[in-house]
């Protein structure tokens, strides 16, 4: 073909030259035959040039695809098996998560750790945020990052749908301040929409003549975590005559443009800085005015910008009253103006009121409470739900994965670097806890499925995603250098011996059950049988993990790696693992404890395990597998054999153990002989192996698994136990550990209080009211006494979450809040409940102090919701 080609070209020349040229034109008739056999012979030149030159490429790519495999496989033989991903296709690479869904998800306040935040999911995002100046005792504080030393009156989201709408009230010293947050989507805007906050300043009228809490000084910043340039605006110093304040461009949203609208006078000021880093920003604020005050006696920002700035901060003053509306629009290539109008001003408060009405008629339906409750009640659990979905954040990087001695990993470092990976979660607490705990999260889901079950499958696959090849999933996530700056040292490094209780199975069970009762949508059931059909193989890993690490000597036998069996501190070693902490085991760990919570869990998980299986045909062996399981584990003989103690009614945890330990202060020598004390652990007698006598939470972990027989005597001592003053009974709930127990509020160390003996957790409150009410509903002896025992408890919790938010005595009440037993509590028995996990300190008396009616800590808030198993 290519002689071919050469040959009618060069006819095509020669025809347009000159036609009495006859001579060469005879030559080329006369050697016709000469030439066909000289370009015969090119041809096949030509084809076996062709066929060489391919052969030559071919063999490139085979080299080259072999070099690359084997230098693939030299470094994932290096790459160390705790931080090499599962080998299954990930959850979130699902269809479902992908087109419309992903994208209404794009933008949202997904910074839980700051007092108003707002970034995009993506790893490198452009971020906003609010900081604002607080007077108190007569000083000025900035307000950024939640922190319990700001001490505000109260903070948190009083309404938010978990998407596109959320509206926050935070009251500083006598100032409230109301975030409202909005996202639209039209014609013209960028990937992920718009978005609009509006921001309002009150003053309680005993403060309208305190000249320095007369004025409010707002703080709104924009960052750039790619490092890409913000513009500031030519007229930012004038912006009655222009709204806009900075714009930009990325990649993911195209051009994009920021703008401030207000109708009260306001003064701008702006600072520009070029830095990675946006965990610092309070840091940064801070020193610019405290230059400005110096030098100026002004209380503003320079109004300077460094080079190409990826950082821009507007501060925003104002005499109180105040309100101002800052529109974000994306895709700035057209109807601009009309897009920014549209999400300022009237048509703002307007878009808010259809958006809070929206949320008002989605709660009646989703809980059905208006008939049931008084209309305070409602807002409590609007706050409830508000304040869970409000706190759902995104993070992007790292963990830090703990290298043991024995590792034969060359790094500089005692850690190893987890692979990169992104995080859509909800968080135990914004103040203390504002990042992904996995434990924690399975109580979160149970309240977010019965609100958004699309939102509840994102981020569920999200955390399975993490799953290494072992089948573990760090429990604790610090992703990203914010969520780092939150933690302290000690407790950064994730260890790969170490596990969580498996608490996604509890919303994974009430999933399965939903489909096999039609509790959902055609399009939801078969969303969610897709999502647990991939999901599987990676659920039945971390099934195989903890059943291989985790399990003890003795056949269904299991305890929770960990523990400390050298320290010379520690009252009782801790049990990070278990979520408990502090709660009493064994006093000398060993291989030979036998944890009862943990025996319950993997009961959990093989039930649900079973439950998912028989949804697929196909997995009809690994249904056998997962219930034989089951029904060892739910063994009412084989339990009572190796938990069970007849002396007390109760079920124990088992292991060397003995109740002659304390802490003494021992003096000792640092330095230049200088003396000082610490407290040391004292063991007064030898341990023996034993039954842990101490009653509390992890005793009742068979009653809230509904292992015993509605019949057995035994149920009626764990009622007993329950109801007992003088064990775990309160007015606001049944305490972690009973008050006989010889380390009942006993510190841990010298510097840890009391945690998990004696303080009220609510997700535990909450899975002992599930049991309770299905006690109250089955045939047997002691039904009546546990249908008064449930009905008591459930209107102990209500009422004392409901007065606590309507005093407004701590700033946490309604991070607390995040709770929904107030919201699923104050549904009648046998409806699906929401209860939660508050970490609630122990309920103390404080009476003639006018102060406080109870002592409260409000620590690692999590959910629970979905009256436990009341599904089933």
């Amino acid at each position: 073909m290519a002689g071919g080609g050469r040959r009618s070209a060069r006819s095509r020349i020669k025809s347009s030259t000159d036609a009495d040229e006859d001579e060469p034109l005879r030559n080329t008739r006369i050697n016709s035959k000469k030439r066909r056999d000289s370009s015969s012979s090119l041809r096949i030149f030509n084809v076996r040039l062709e066929i060489v030159l391919g052969f030559c490429i071919l063999s490139f790519l085979v080299i080259f695809f072999l070099i690359y495999h084997l230098v693939n496989t030299v470094e994932e033989t290096q790459r160390p098996r705790v931080v090499t991903p599962f080998p299954a296709p990930k959850l979130m690479d699902l269809p479902m998560f992908q087109g419309d869904h992903k994208e209404s998800l794009y933008w949202g306040t997904y910074r839980p750790h700051v007092y108003f935040g707002v970034r995009a999911r993506t790893p490198r995002s452009l971020v906003a945020g609010l900081m604002w100046l607080g007077v108190k005792d007569g000083r000025y504080y900035i307000r950024h990052v939640c922190q319990d030393s700001d001490e505000l009156s109260k903070y948190g989201w009083t309404q938010h749908n978990g998407r596109d709408f959320g509206h926050q009230v935070l009251v500083d010293q006598g100032m409230t301040l109301k975030t409202s947050f909005v996202k639209t989507k039209g014609e013209g805007s960028g990937y992920g929409g718009d978005w609009a906050v509006r921001l309002g300043v009150q003053n309680e009228e005993s403060q309208w003549n305190n000249q320095m809490q007369s004025s409010g000084y707002l703080f709104f910043y924009l960052s750039d975590e790619d490092g890409n340039d913000l513009s500031l605006s030519k007229d930012i110093l004038g912006i009655s005559e222009s709204s806009l304040l900075a714009f930009g461009s990325r990649l993911d949203i195209g051009d994009w443009q920021l703008h401030l609208k207000a109708k009260d006078d306001l003064e701008v000021h702006y600072s520009g800085f070029r830095t990675p880093h946006i965990h610092n920003l309070s840091d940064l604020v801070l020193e610019e005015l405290a230059v400005q005050a110096n030098m100026f006696n002004r209380l503003q920002l320079s109004d300077t910008s460094d080079d190409s700035s990826n950082i821009l901060i507007f501060q925003i003053s104002a005499t109180i009253p105040l309100e101002a509306d800052i529109a974000f629009v994306s895709g700035t290539g057209s109807r601009v103006e009309e897009r920014v109008s549209s999400l300022t001003g009237t048509s703002l408060t307007n878009l808010l009121k259809e958006k809070q009405g929206e949320f008002d008629s989605k709660f009646e339906k989703c809980f059905n409470l208006a008939d049931k409750l008084d209309s305070e009640s409602v807002i409590v659990g609007k706050a409830a739900i508000g304040n869970m979905l409000g706190g759902i954040g995104y993070f992007y990087g790292q963990s830090k994965i703990s290298l043991p001695k024995s590792s034969k990993v060359k790094s500089h470092e005692n850690f190893v670097s987890y692979w990169p990976a992104e995080l859509y979660t909800a968080v135990p607490s914004r103040p203390f806890f504002p990042r992904g705990f996995l434990w924690d999260e399975g109580f979160h889901q149970l309240l977010i499925r019965r609100w958004d079950v699309h939102i509840c499958l994102d981020i569920i696959g999200h955390w399975l995603d993490l799953m290494n090849i072992d089948g573990w999933i760090p429990r604790e996530q610090i992703l990203g250098a914010e969520a780092l700056s939150k933690v302290p040292e000690e407790f950064v490094l994730q260890h790969p011996t170490n596990g969580n209780p498996p608490t996604l199975f509890l919303v994974l069970r009430e999933l399965v059950y939903g489909i096999k009762k039609s509790k959902f949508t055609a399009t939801e059931s078969n969303e969610i049988s897709s999502f647990l059909e991939r999901a599987l193989v990676r659920l039945e890993a971390w099934f195989q993990w903890f059943n291989t690490t985790q399990s003890g000597k003795g056949m269904g036998t299991y305890y929770w790696h960990g523990r400390d069996n050298s320290t010379t501190r520690e009252l009782n070693p801790k049990s990070l693992s278990s979520g408990l902490d502090d709660y009493p085991r064994a006093s000398h760990p060993s291989e030979e404890e036998r944890h009862l919570d943990l025996r319950c869990w993997m009961l959990l998980a093989a039930d649900s395990l079973h439950s998912i299986s028989e949804l697929f045909e196909s997995r009809s062996e690994r249904k056998k597998r997962y219930g034989s399981t089951a029904k060892l584990l739910s063994d009412f003989e084989i339990l009572n054999q190796v938990h069970f103690d007849p002396a007390y009614g109760a079920y124990f945890d088992f292991g060397n153990h003995t109740e002659k330990v304390r802490l003494s202060w021992k003096e000792k020598k640092v330095g230049n002989n200088y003396p000082t004390r610490e407290l040391i652990r004292e063991v007064l007698e030898r341990p023996e192996l034993r039954l842990v006598p101490h009653i509390g939470y992890v005793s009742l972990f068979p009653f809230m698994e509904t292992i015993i027989p509605p019949e057995s005597w035994i149920l009626d001592k764990q009622l007993d136990l329950i109801s007992n003053r003088s064990i775990l009974w309160t007015d606001y709930g049944l305490r972690s550990l009973a008050k006989t127990s010889t380390l009942y509020m006993k510190r841990n160390t010298e510097h840890d209080p009391p945690y998990w003996r004696g303080p009220i957790w609510m997700n535990m409150n909450y899975r002992i009211l599930s049991a309770l009410h299905h006690y109250s509903q089955v045939n047997g002896p002691y039904k009546d006494t546990a249908k008064v025992i449930y009905d008591e408890l459930r209107s102990n919790l209500i009422r004392y979450f409901s007065t606590m938010f309507r005093l407004c005595i701590y700033s946490p009440v309604l991070e607390l809040l995040k709770v929904p037993t107030i919201l699923l509590l104050l549904q009648k028995c046998g409806s699906q409940l929401p209860p939660n996990r508050v970490s609630m300190g122990t309920v103390q008396s404080d009476k003639g102090k006018g102060k406080r009616c109870t002592s409260i800590h409000w620590l690692d808030i999590t959910c629970a919701i979905n009256h436990g198993r009341g599904l089933r």
